[in-house]
């Protein structure tokens, strides 16, 4: 079983900064793309940004120039930098991982979120 615990969201103000990190662990044998998405009150949960393990990265549009993830792979860890924060980016974010576990099952596990909230 694959385990993925996120950390570091909180409430800060507009124009401020928050680093996400989300940790896998369990019975892995590879990460293929982490990434990291968001969901707002009413709203459909949204893919913010992703990244291959050769650290190819793509983002959505909105958060572009502002929020980088990265990748740790020896740790099986990924984060997201978020910069110049705006209200809009309110919303949990959640971690997920396509992982092929010791079993060679491929799946993609989630994690169970983090609030994000950004004041004005």
């Amino acid at each position: 079983q694959v385990q993925l615990v996120e950390s570091g969201g909180g409430l800060v103000q507009a124009g401020g900064s928050l680093r996400l990190s989300c940790a896998a662990s369990g019975s892995i044998l590879n990460i293929f793309t982490m990434a990291w998405h968001r969901q707002a009150p009413g709203k459909q949960r949204e893919l913010v940004a992703a990244i291959s393990r050769g650290a190819v990265t793509n983002y959505v549009d909105s958060v572009k120039d502002r929020f980088t993830i990265s990748r740790d792979n020896a740790k099986n860890t990924a984060y997201l930098q978020m910069n110049r924060l705006l209200p809009e980016d309110t919303a949990v974010y959640y971690c997920a991982a396509d992982v092929i576990d010791r079993t060679n099952t491929r799946k993609t596990s989630w994690g169970q979120g983090t609030q994000v909230t950004v004041s004005s």
